[in-house]
């Protein structure tokens, strides 16, 4: 679905910008008008490492009139296998330092606004506004909660990002889309707390090639919300497998999320009623109850993403992600289910969805978190 553009254009170009935009002028559909509209935009950017780099990188060279970049960390030299804005000689600078150099070197006419402060819960709504579009960049999901919170408060778009080792999501979020659009926030994807259980990126690493295509793909967002064109990505999250070059798309409708709700609400023998609104309660099973589940014939499906899986699984296990499992429930056939993620807030949704499709679905409680607890004794 397109929407109208966000920005209303300049009145006109300088002749130089005109030059200097030239291929962007002759893109159909695009035009002189688009650019202008480019022009006129301010998008902040929170974070200026491995996906902020790249974002500066491209919006600056595509002509965007004012970006904020708003980050409190100092270039070190592990930072330069990924974040490409800095340099060596940057090392202990301020990497906002960095966004104003190479702006300046690429776009003459783009202004940066260097924010050296923490985002926090604070601060998050003063900082984004006058934004017309919020990218996020960061590499903690405290920070992103609170860029998402504020972008929800001011109904500002988001988009947003995610890379860690070979993996990557690319997704809009926006509280207040145009009419005839659905709603999607951070919530819909990640249950409040949910990420947090996700290893640093100093923990497990990250390709850092894959950091510049992601950020390219966010800055594309940001460019067809600003000018009208195309499709964004409100509604569909990208999926990107680097090791096996494979891109996927996940629908996430949170209308959708709400029927399965309202019709695993519907009376099943395993289930009991829940208050309007909210998932129906859904059997939870204790480590020992679940390797007695699987031992009966129960497939056991690990609703967590691939970076996570890949620090260990219980053997058996099905690996789907939780979005994957909300897109299409019918492809889970087996007829009894246990659902599991890191501490059972993902496996509580997935499980409601299965049951909606006629499954018959548990969750481990405690996720795999409970398993790694209790696996030595219930494993005696």
């Amino acid at each position: 679905m397109a929407f109208p553009p966000l920005v209303e254009p300049v009145a006109e170009l300088p002749d130089a910008e005109r030059t200097r935009t030239a291929r962007h002028r002759v893109l159909a559909g695009f035009g002189e008008t688009a650019q202008r509209r480019l022009a006129a935009a301010h998008v902040a950017v929170v974070g200026a490492g491995g996906l902020g780099s790249p974002v500066v990188l491209a919006l600056a060279a595509a002509g965007v009139g004012t970006i904020t970049v708003i980050d409190d960390d100092r270039v070190e030299a592990s930072n330069l296998q990924r974040q490409i804005m800095h340099r060596v000689s940057d090392v202990g600078a301020a990497k906002v330092d960095s966004a104003v150099r190479v702006a300046a070197d690429l776009s003459p006419t783009t202004r940066v606004r260097p924010v050296q402060a923490l985002l926090t819960p604070d601060n998050a709504s003063q900082l984004l506004a006058g934004a017309h579009v919020v990218i996020d960049g960061t590499d903690t999901f405290q920070t992103r909660e609170a860029v998402a919170a504020a972008c929800e408060e001011l109904g500002l778009p988001l988009v947003w990002g995610v890379v860690q080792e070979f993996h990557a999501q690319v997704t809009v979020f926006w509280s207040a889309p145009p009419a005839g659009a659905t709603p999607v926030r951070l919530a819909d994807l990640y249950p409040p707390d949910a990420g947090r259980e996700a290893p640093s990126c100093a923990q497990v690493g990250v390709l850092g090639a894959l950091c510049l295509q992601v950020g390219a793909l966010l800055s594309t967002e940001a460019v067809k919300l600003i000018t009208g064109v195309g499709e964004p990505l409100l509604g569909r999250v990208l999926v990107i497998d680097a090791l096996r070059g494979r891109t996927d798309e996940v629908r996430l409708r949170p209308e959708d999320a709400k029927a399965d709700a309202a019709a695993a609400r519907a009376p099943q023998p395993a289930a009991a009623a829940s208050p309007a609104g909210q998932l129906p309660v859904i059997p939870q099973l204790s480590p020992a109850e679940t390797l007695a589940a699987q031992r009966a014939g129960a497939v056991l499906v690990d609703v967590r993403e691939p970076f996570e899986t890949e620090r260990g699984v219980i053997s058996g296990s099905v690996l789907l992600p939780l979005g994957d499992v909300l897109a299409d429930p019918s492809r889970i056939e087996a007829p009894t289910v246990v659902v599991v993620c890191q501490v059972g807030m993902r496996a509580q949704r997935a499980a409601a969805a299965l049951r909606a499709a006629g499954v018959e679905a548990s969750v481990l409680a405690g996720g795999i978190e409970a398993w790694n607890r209790d696996i030595a004794a219930v494993q005696a």
